[in-house]
């Protein structure tokens, strides 16, 4: 591979004897990776369903490796039940290391498409807020599909200048992940193309970038909280020289430890105009010592300590539940709260709790949305769907994963299920693939008409 020699010759500065090995890992194939979401299936039990081989990712307990030259796990309805998310192994690390709890307040800053969100809202489970931004308005669709496919209920997807949720969102968060923009080092073995982009636009560019973030960042945390600061490159300008830079205008913040694991490489003070050997607690991905691309890691925390501060939920006072909706609740385990209603029109939103007023925001997506309200009738969606368990709606329809009718549900066909239903069940039906929802269907006579979202259908490759 045609790497630029002003890359090399940095590499080799940065390396040393290492150089000539970490030359050699062009010429290793590439890795590829899924990640469980533990907030529908446990590793333990996915491993006893999963359709094909897979191996343990040695630093994250819910990735595996699989054979990307052999086998299509997006082309398996695990896949479009959100069963797990189909990523970069280095690139989980970072939602990995950040610490968070349910019932926490989480930004992800430049969120899409969602292989760290995803994990983020899993690791929520469905208790607290997870706010997932992404400038790029294309991007951020992507990242809401994503979202709704894993489960994910108590979220706000948005599409802003990170600067600009300052105002909404001061000393809010107990966590923030920012997986910057970057240069892309890390990633030009798995992606040729990012060497021209490289060339185009270096290190100095996207350092800019990333101090404005960060720095942004900082202000809508908590004291007390925590940010988890990636990219997938090794430039010290980029990552050491970010996190120098946000520690001169912030001093409030300190570099923490993160979780180790043995091939994680020390971070290099030596690097910074310090030399302050605290950044030895960052951590570097080198794909000539780890089976995954490159990337570093600098998980800080702001000093000091504030109670988490409720902000009043969305709604002061409580939407009157209306009658439809009551009627289609009353067939699942769900108990909805008037105050955390949101109703648009036809549309209706189940809010997450003490969140502020996000008016003069563009979002995509602001909490559940729940489906529509349509003539004394409630339709629900796609997103509610996944957010439901089997245990949590009361009219299932169970397939399992080898049926043929499995497929021809993804694909919007209508289906027999005569021999699955009992002759007095009709209307809405939760379609599951070996106990796992799909989608929706409506149930009459055995026929169930297909209400799996055409956006999202099967495509034939």
């Amino acid at each position: 591979m045609n790497l630029p020699k002003a890359f090399e010759e940095k590499m080799k500065l940065l390396l040393k004897e290492e150089f000539e090995d970490y030359i050699a890992c062009y010429e290793e194939p590439r890795f590829y990776g899924l990640r469980v979401n533990t907030a529908k299936i446990s590793v333990e039990e996915f491993k006893k369903i999963c359709p094909f081989e897979i191996h343990p990712i040695p630093w994250i307990e819910n990735g595996f490796y699989y054979d990307g030259d052999q086998i299509q796990p997006s082309k398996h309805p695990y896949y479009y039940a959100g069963l797990y998310y189909l990523q970069e192994p280095s690139a989980m690390t970072p939602a990995n290391r950040l610490p968070v709890s349910p019932g926490e307040r989480v930004l992800d800053v430049c969120a899409a498409p969602g292989g760290k969100a995803t994990e983020l809202g899993a690791k929520l489970a469905g208790d607290g807020v997870l706010v997932a931004n992404d400038i790029s308005n294309s991007r951020a669709k992507g990242l809401l599909k994503n979202l709704e496919v894993f489960g994910v209920k108590n979220m706000l997807v948005l599409s802003e200048e990170p600067g600009k949720l300052i105002d909404y969102f001061p000393e809010y968060f107990d966590k923030i992940l920012i997986d910057a923009p970057c240069s892309g080092e890390g990633m030009f073995r798995k992606d040729k193309k990012m060497v021209k982009a490289w060339e185009e636009h270096g290190p100095e560019f996207f350092a800019k970038l990333q101090r404005s973030i960060i720095t942004q960042a900082a202000q809508m945390l908590r004291p007390g909280g925590m940010i988890l600061y990636s990219t997938c490159t090794f430039d010290a300008m980029e990552n050491e020289g970010t996190i120098e830079y946000l520690l001169t205008q912030y001093p409030e913040f300190e570099i923490c430890e993160i979780a180790p694991y043995e091939h994680f490489v020390k971070g290099m003070p030596e690097t910074t105009m310090s030399g302050n050997p605290e950044f030895e607690k960052t951590v570097r991905i080198f794909p000539h010592k780890m089976h995954g691309e490159g990337h570093f890691l600098a998980l800080l925390k702001k000093k000091g300590t504030k109670e988490q501060q409720s902000q009043g939920k969305k709604n002061k006072k409580p939407t009157a539940i209306p009658e439809p909706l009551e009627m289609f609740f009353k067939d699942t385990e769900w108990k909805l709260e008037g105050d955390r209603l949101e109703i648009h029109g036809e549309r209706v939103y189940y809010m997450p709790e003490q969140i502020p007023d996000v008016r003069g925001l563009r979002f995509l997506r602001t909490g559940l949305y729940l489906g529509d309200l349509k003539k004394q009738r409630f339709e629900p969606s796609q997103a509610l769907a996944m957010a439901f368990t089997k245990e949590e709606y009361h009219h299932c329809i169970s397939l399992k994963a080898d049926d043929e009718r499995v497929i021809k549900y993804l694909k919007g066909e209508t289906l027999e299920v005569d021999d699955l239903v009992t002759g007095k069940d009709k209307g809405w039906q939760l379609v599951l693939v070996d106990g796992y929802p799909l989608g929706w269907g409506k149930l009459s006579n055995g026929t169930l008409k297909n209400k799996y979202l055409p956006g999202w259908r099967w495509m034939s490759s």
